[in-house]
């Protein structure tokens, strides 16, 4: 694979590091600031909802320049943001935060995408997404076990000052190693680009990764809390239980990504059943530490594993705006973030228990898959398909 993947899976280990690591330390973040575990949740949500908006305007006004610029201009905006959560001395700087380093994240992997899927042959794109996405996933394994250690031995804001050093580090792998990617010269206006969602089954590919991807993370949400206190792991095992969640999303991405590019619809209702299965398999024996391992490696990586595909589909039909789709499908991943963690939280505040978020994440990828099963049945779906194998236009 070309090593500009590398270089851009570098840059999404340090935005997936933020994105996760402040799961393992929710606990200790909710009793800094004095505030209960459904408002700290909001640290989740919050991020999840500002990715989905500025997955959408700032692809959409970056969408004119230089790729490589764009990239190295998004990751700075990451790095003031993990500095403003670290030095936050209310909650509300910190959620500010938050909100400030998630603008960047949906137009990183929505222009990183695009870049990926350029460098290699058309039957390899799915697999280099996932490439790309493979720092996402590494930072599960290795960077969010550690930052919850690192966090809950020295303090938690030793995390976000660990991680904006990181942010430094990818924005100097950027920059020396991947090459200039300059848009198309010819390309509609951003407005006209935004008439990609005109297509139906551009919209279904959203809803599909909103409800999809969503119930997994609504699940993984609440994960420290359901481990501690139904599992019965002590506080100082969650990072490492966390590895093996890790293990699970680089393992199910890389796969994931080649079983999309060998058939897109059979893998992805193939992963929407079978993780609609572990998530309530593991909402019934989470009580039972072998099988909450069990249950954590395959939500991991059957969730991940949906990953590229669900990208890939929508820039099928995204016709001569692909940066923009790729962006707003990134914008989806994080409004189900956003939907689950929310619902997950009002079950909890309901007093439906630590397991009730694996049950609505359950429910939410079953509707995912229904929702998947109708659009491929539409007009342009994945059926009406023609004998080359290429997507019928919508």
């Amino acid at each position: 694979m070309p090593v500009a993947l590398y270089a851009l899976a570098l840059g999404g280990f340090g935005i997936g590091l933020t994105e996760f690591v402040i799961m393992g330390l929710l606990p200790e973040v909710a009793t800094d600031f004095a505030v209960t575990e459904t408002v700290a949740g909001y640290l989740i949500s919050g991020y999840a909802l500002s990715v989905a908006i500025g997955g959408i305007l700032m692809t959409a006004l970056l969408g004119r320049i230089d790729r490589k610029k764009a990239l190295l201009g998004l990751l700075v905006l990451f790095i003031v943001g993990n500095l403003m959560s670290a030095t936050a001395s209310t909650y509300e700087l910190m959620l500010a935060g938050r909100i400030v380093a998630a603008l960047c994240h949906g137009a990183f992997f929505g222009i990183g995408a695009v870049v990926a899927a350029d460098l290699v042959p058309e039957n390899r794109r799915a697999g280099a997404i996932s490439i790309m996405f493979a720092g996402l996933t590494i930072s599960n394994v290795l960077g969010v076990p550690l930052g919850t250690f690192l966090g809950q031995a020295a303090g938690w804001r030793s995390t976000f000052w660990a991680i904006t050093v990181i942010g430094v580090i990818a924005l100097v792998g950027i920059a020396a190693l991947v090459k200039r990617t300059p848009a198309p010269r010819e390309r509609a206006g951003v407005f006209a680009e935004f008439g990609i969602f005109r297509s139906r089954q551009v919209w279904l590919s959203m809803i599909v990764t909103v409800l999809g991807y969503g119930g997994m993370f609504g699940t993984f949400t609440y994960i420290a809390y359901a481990l501690t206190d139904v599992s019965g792991f002590s506080s100082s095992t969650v990072p490492w239980l966390l590895v093996l969640f890790g293990v699970g999303l680089f393992v199910g991405n890389l796969l994931g990504g080649r079983a999309a590019d060998r058939d897109l619809r059979r893998t992805l209702i193939a992963l929407f059943i079978a993780l609609a299965v572990v998530l309530a398999a593991f909402a019934v024996t989470a009580g039972s530490q072998i099988a909450t391992v069990v249950a954590l490696v395959l939500m991991g990586g059957l969730g991940f594993a949906t990953v590229p595909g669900l990208q890939m589909r929508i820039m099928n039909y995204a016709g001569d705006a692909p940066t923009l789709a790729s962006g707003a499908n990134i914008a989806a991943f994080n409004v189900g973030n956003a939907l689950g963690a929310w619902i997950g939280g009002l079950t909890l505040a309901a007093g439906l228990g630590y397991t009730s978020p694996l049950w609505v994440g359950a429910i939410i990828t079953a509707a995912g898959l229904a929702v998947y099963l109708v659009a491929t049945r539409l007009p342009g779906g994945e059926s009406a398909t023609a004998a080359d194998g290429e997507l019928v236009a919508a």
